[in-house]
């Protein structure tokens, strides 16, 4: 079996995958998925290309004819336009899930996923289309603050920006114009979203896999009590829990877009008239995929086994209060939100003491852990020595500006003498 990139998700969908006894290689995966004994990297040419190009190249290419045949399941972003672009090629070497990749296509892109949700009847935050700054100033009326400044493909924002955030937020119209021009610099296209107010605890998801017949094969919903950065960053505290109004939303999504196979809509409630409003949706496994493993939804064997043509039921309930959490992320974000009062610390601990699952670490499987905490501490590293670097030129500066200052008084003295 063959995962097409990803970091935590392929992870998860590795080790679950394993316990069939399947071989799993990784393209384009994470350093430190590569690094589980789960997974055999598959290594792709540096040849100068885009990561779908270069990966398209290494997968219908001399170096996997030893894997025809092989299952081929994406987890990131790049994966499924891999998939989707290239699917007529790809199914004469391989297996490939049951997909109807217009609807794949759409959930990929900001824009097309809110006009879908539009002509569906789901709620969604107000949204304006941005190609420019004449866009801009033709909404600019209409425009309300503050503003997500989105990527209408996430991937390409994530390859042009490090960092953990997923898009720009705009107080006024100087921010804006700042943001936009940001990501149009970079050759990325933006939708302009209405920031819902509210705590990150209002935010919440659905997970299903549809069958060829649109038919869902079980129904998950989830919570995101916290996020790193807080209400801009990715969730790093998730509790499973059973929302049929979340469910139903998505679905109502789903079906009017024609979506099959693995899928995922994550909404926020909007406290000013009770409605649940589109955040995103994904088509793949995504990072909470260990969190469903655990409550008892082992979607990526279920794939599996369906792609292969054997029998898979999933169970009809799974464990609700189950908790995921990224350890280090959400210190961060427990910090953050203590500085600006909205998390006390007792609050924070006793959500800890509850059952937990964790994305990287694993007793039978630490490598992953050990690489993610090492690139972790290269980070911070270089942020200290960067932060160091930064106050030393700004103390050179300053004294350069004070013996400017004290050598141009001496001068103008002398003169006036």
């Amino acid at each position: 079996m063959i995962l097409l990139g990803g970091d935590v998700n392929a992870l998860s969908v590795a080790r679950s995958l394993s316990r069939l006894g399947v071989r799993v290689y990784g393209l384009g995966v994470a350093p430190a998925v590569e690094w589980s004994r789960h997974v055999r990297p598959i290594r792709v040419p540096d040849t100068g290309s885009d990561a779908e190009s270069a990966w398209a190249e290494c997968l219908l290419g001399p170096a996997t004819d030893h894997l025809r045949g092989a299952v081929v399941l994406a987890a990131s972003d790049v994966g499924l336009l891999l998939v989707a672009r290239h699917r007529e090629e790809l199914e004469r070497r391989f297996l490939l899930d049951t997909s109807h990749v217009p609807a794949q296509l759409a959930m990929l892109d900001k824009l097309c996923s809110y006009e879908l949700a539009t002509a569906a009847g789901v709620p969604t935050p107000r949204f304006w289309r941005c190609d420019g700054l004449d866009d801009l100033q033709r909404h600019r009326e209409e425009l309300v603050f503050p503003l997500l400044v989105k990527p209408l493909l996430s991937h390409e924002y994530q390859s042009a920006f490090s960092g953990l955030t997923k898009f720009r937020i705009a107080h006024d119209m100087d921010e804006l114009r700042a943001g936009q021009r940001e990501l149009s610099d970079a050759g990325i296209g933006v939708v302009l979203v209405e920031q819902i107010p509210g705590p990150d605890d209002l935010l919440c998801s659905y997970y299903t896999y549809l069958d060829a017949e649109g038919v869902p094969a079980f129904d998950f919903t989830k919570r995101v009590p916290r996020r790193h950065p807080p209400g801009m960053g990715l969730g790093c505290y998730h509790v499973t829990d059973w929302n049929p109004a979340v469910r139903d939303v998505a679905l109502r999504l789903f079906k009017y877009a024609g979506l099959l196979g693995v899928a995922n809509a994550e909404f926020k409630l909007d406290v000013r008239d009770g409605q649940l409003k589109l955040i995103e949706c994904n088509a793949r496994f995504t990072a909470a995929n260990c969190l469903l493993v655990a409550a008892g939804i082992d979607l990526p064997r279920h794939v599996y086994l369906r792609i292969l043509g054997e029998e898979s039921e999933l169970p009809t309930g799974y464990r609700t209060g189950l908790r995921l959490i990224h350890h280090g992320a959400d210190v961060r974000a427990f910090l953050a939100l203590r500085r600006h009062g909205a998390l006390r610390a007792a609050t924070w601990l006793r959500s800890l003491i509850r059952p937990q699952t964790f994305a990287v670490w694993r007793w039978d499987d630490p490598l992953p852990a050990v690489r993610r905490s090492e690139v972790w501490a290269r980070i911070a590293m270089m942020r200290h020595v960067g932060a160091r670097a930064a106050r030393k030129a700004w103390q050179l500066s300053t004294q350069r500006a004070i013996s400017d200052k004290g050598v141009s008084d001496r001068a103008n003295r002398s003169r006036r003498r």
